[in-house]
């Protein structure tokens, strides 16, 4: 096998190119200040929160009824196509 010395080049080539990565936790954000605190001052009642959990229940629900229907649709236009493809017209 005559690739040993183009393997052993690539290989050099990538430690030479070797850079230092930065982590999430290793850049600092320049755009929040550092004296900047979250002040969570809203306070909700149970009516309240039972009423939100309701209404994102009803919201996923219709999503995952709208997703369903494109994918029906969707798979009908492909099989349709697929049809047709293979039919020749």
């Amino acid at each position: 096998m005559g690739f040993g010395g183009s393997v052993a080049a690539m290989i050099t080539s990538l430690k030479n190119n070797k850079r230092d990565r930065k982590t999430l936790f290793d850049t600092k954000h320049k755009s929040s200040t550092s004296n900047s605190k979250i002040v969570n001052d809203i306070t909700s009642s149970p009516e309240q929160l039972a009423q939100i959990r309701l209404a994102r229940k009803m919201q996923q629900k219709r999503l995952l009824v709208k997703r369903i229907i494109a994918t029906i649709i969707g798979g009908v236009i492909v099989t349709g196509l697929i049809y047709l493809l293979l039919n020749g017209y």
